[in-house]
Order: C-alpha cells, then structure tokens, then sequence
C-alpha cells in the first residue's frame, strides 16, 4: 500500500518555475525526513505532500488528510494576532490579541484535550498567555500543538527543532518518536544533518527545485552527493565595505542596567537584573525558551515600552531622557525570529537589505547609487546575485534569513545583535555567516549572540549571561568571563 507517489512529477511553484520529483513513494510505515540546501524546494516538498501545488506534468497518485507545521504558519498566525490588535473596534480581548486558550479551542477538539496536547510539550501554563508574549520556541510547540488537535493523517514537519533550546530540541524528539510508535505517519524537513530523527527509515536531499537523492537512509547517507556537500565548506568572504567611516561612539558601557524588571500583569519575565556591556565585549545569552532572553533584546533594540520605567543606559544615555528611538538603533544591526516574523511588508530583496541603512522594515528613503551597489554586493557575496528585484517573500525561508542578515550587516554597525542567525540556514549557509561575523568582529564591531546551538556560536565570545531556573519559579542570571575567545 502506498499513501503518496509522484513518477516525473513537475509540481508548479512561483512563475515557471517548478519542483520536480522523478520517483517517490510514501509507504505507511516508513517515516522519510528531507534534506537540502537553501532554496532547494524543501518548503515547496511540504507544499506538495500536502496536496497544495499544481501538477503540471508526470503523474502524481494518492491523496492524505495532512497538516503542516512551518515558519510560514507562524508567520501567518502572528499576522492574524497583529490585525485582531490593530482594529477599529477593541474589546478586552482585541486589546490581548489571541491567547493561547482561544487558539487552541479554535483549532477543535475540548478544552481537556488542548490542555493536555499543551502539557506533553510543557507548555500548559501558557494557557492564558497572548500569543505575541510567546518565544519563538513556546510559539513553534504551540502550532505542534494545534496540529495534533486535527488527528492529521500525515503531519508534515518544516523545520521543527528551529527556534527551541536544547532540551525542547531532546523533548520534541521524544514526542515525535513516540507518535511514530503509537502510529502516526510523519514526514520531516531539515537543513541539519545532525537533525535528521534517529527514526527516519528513508532519507531524501534536495537541489534546486529537484529531488536529487531518496532512499533507505543509511544508503543516502553513504552517498557520494552527501560526502560533496560535507566537504565544501571552506573558503573565508571578503565583506563588502561600509558605506562611510562609523560615528564614534560616547565614551563608556554600550549597555547597563541596574535591578531590571520586566512583568506583565502578575506574569514577571525579568526581575532584579543589573547587567553591563562594556566596550570590546561580545557576549553570549543562554536560556532555555521563555526565560526572558528575546525581551531582554528588545530593551536594548529601544523597542521595549518598559525601558521607560527602568534604570536604563543605551550608548551612554539613560532611557527617556529624550533620545530617538533611531539614535538607539543606528548603534545595531539586529537578526531576531521576531523581526523576520514582522517583516510583513511587500518588497523586494533589495530593498530589504537596503532598509538594513535606515533601520526601517521597508523602506521610506529614496536611497543613493553608491547604497544600491552595496546591496547588490551583498546579494553576490550570499549567492543571490541578480535576484534585487525579486519579491522578498518570494524567496525560501533561509534564504530570507540569509537577506535579512545582509541587512543587519551592510551599515557594519557597531552593536551586532543575533538572536539565533542561522535557523533555517543549510551547512554552507550556516559556515558563510560564522566566517562574516568573524571578519567583522576583527573590524571593531560588537557580537551579542543569542543561540540554542552551542556549536553555530563564533569565536571571540568573552563573556556569558545564563538565565539559570531557580525554585521560585523565576531566573537567577548567572555572568561569567569567557576570556578573550
């Protein structure tokens, strides 16, 4: 018995372009998890086990109910939560936006049954929590959890571990292993060798919009292609230069904070924190997901309402003392799963990175020539050399992470901020951004780097901040000297 099977398929996607897959077939029992590159069409195969793309050639057979997890769905759900927020018309729970509560009654199936799905992910607490309070992390298990509600025939995974910290990444796989024991038919999608389940039978890589591989998983990853692709990794890139000489920075910390607190309602985040980034320090946040790691960043972003109400110095100025918000943030360059999420607006690929000067999400200011050369750069050094015009959304989800990194670095600011940079981002990807941050780093520029991948963090980190549970319910945050990397 076969649930789904494609003979020299040609599935539509964007334009004429097309995904194709010479020979493929879904047996019940097997659980097939696929790997590729940036821009392979590894988003698009889990549009196309879902029933989701045309045919246009070939033979495609069989038919399943499936549900699929992605960063799109996120971003679609926090699109959904900022429209509910931003009506004409607010009732009290317009003002919250969607609650966790009302998006998992919404997906169907009894409330014992939601808080249940809820508590095998640990996440039963958040019950009542608005969505767009949530990690990344705690949004990502969430959508886990809403899919599940569905009894899906087929749960098609994009990317699953991205976002969660190491012990959700172990947790998760627990779960999904006990799924497949218990019968459920999974298909997952990576760009991490090392993310590929230890129960996945048959193992499938992906290259420019073609099924290039699909096996029995020990076969494939024995294979010739998968030894070329471990091997090269390797070269370090010459970094496109700044547009202008930096403006000196004011004497003193970048960053410091004295008996920090973050709390919303009777729900505190971050309590009692008194932390400094002085100049030439480049720092590492540890936490689990949910710890306060994400706000602690939009405090320094500037975007953060409650850096009025505290004892807070940004580059040498005191929160509310008068300063800009765009005097704040001409200091940064900022990668973060939240700012990808709200980069909603229609654009294109150069205008992104080009807003990446303005520190804007769009882009407002007509932008000089010597601007555009420096994007187009940009785009070469990432391998997306002639692709300015193409729609932003139209791009894979790591190649927008790689563009939206662009943009973070084209201004070489003098506070880089990554929340975790490379999700989403294939080896290759993943090596040419270590290698960029390094040469800016010897420029002079500050990394604070947050990731729940010990390995992706670069060297030079001197010093660490770890959100460390304690017995009170809350975090004690625990500094240490790294040395000099």
């Amino acid at each position: 018995m076969t649930l789904l099977q494609w003979q020299s398929a040609s599935l539509a996607l964007h334009g004429d372009q097309t995904l194709f897959i010479p020979d493929l077939s879904l047996a019940p029992l097997a659980c097939w998890a696929f790997v590729g590159s940036n821009g392979s069409g590894k988003t698009a195969l889990a549009s196309a086990l879902c029933g989701e793309l045309a045919v246009r050639g070939g033979v495609v057979t069989g038919r399943v109910r499936a549900e699929r997890l992605s960063f799109e769905s996120q971003q679609q759900l926090g699109e959904l939560d900022w429209r509910r927020r931003n009506t004409d018309m607010l009732g009290e729970e317009e003002e919250a936006g969607y609650r966790v509560s009302t998006l998992m009654l919404e997906a169907g199936g009894e409330e014992a049954q939601a808080r249940s799905l809820l508590a095998r992910f640990g996440i039963e607490g958040l019950w009542d929590r608005p969505y767009r309070y949530l990690s990344s992390g705690e949004g990502r298990k969430l959508l886990l959890a809403r899919a599940l509600l569905g009894q899906p025939e087929l749960l098609v995974l994009d990317e699953p571990f991205d976002g969660l910290d190491q012990g959700a990444r172990a947790d998760l796989m627990s779960l999904l292993a006990n799924l497949m024991a218990e019968g459920a038919r999974l298909v997952v999608i990576v760009n991490r060798f090392d993310e590929i389940p230890p129960f996945a039978t048959h193992l499938g890589l992906l290259g420019e919009c073609r099924l290039l591989l699909a096996g029995e998983r020990d076969a494939v990853l024995g294979s010739q292609e998968v030894a070329q692709l471990a091997r090269a990794e390797g070269q370090s890139p010459q970094l496109p230069p700044p547009l202008q000489a930096p403006a000196p920075l004011p004497v003193g910390p970048r960053v410091q904070m004295r008996k920090l607190r973050i709390a919303y309602g009777e729900q505190v985040v971050i309590d009692g924190l008194d932390w400094t980034i002085a100049a030439g320090e480049h720092w590492q946040l540890v936490g689990p997901n949910g710890a306060g790691k994400s706000t602690l960043l939009s405090l320094i972003t500037g975007d953060h309402p409650q850096g009025y109400s505290n004892d807070l110095h940004l580059f040498g100025r005191k929160r509310g003392s008068g300063e800009s918000i765009w005097e704040i943030k001409r200091h940064i360059g900022l990668v973060s799963p939240a700012l990808h999420l709200d980069y909603r607006v229609h654009c294109s690929v150069q205008t992104v990175i080009l807003s990446g000067f303005y520190d804007s999400i769009g882009l407002y200011t007509r932008p000089g020539d010597r601007q555009r050369v420096l994007a187009d750069q940009w785009l070469a050094l990432l391998g997306l050399e002639g692709r300015g015009t193409q729609p932003f959304h139209s791009l894979s989800f790591g190649q927008q992470r790689l563009v939206l990194i662009a943009r973070a670095l084209v201004k070489h600011p003098p506070l880089l901020i990554l929340d975790e940079p490379l999700q989403g981002l294939d080896p290759l990807n993943r090596h040419l951004v270590r290698e960029m941050v390094v040469r800016l780093i010897g420029e002079g520029t500050q990394l604070l780097f947050v990731s729940h991948h010990p390995e992706d963090a670069p060297p030079g980190l001197s010093h660490r901040l770890s959100f460390v549970a304690n017995d009170r319910g809350g975090y004690d945050y625990v500094q240490q000297s790294l040395g000099e990397g």
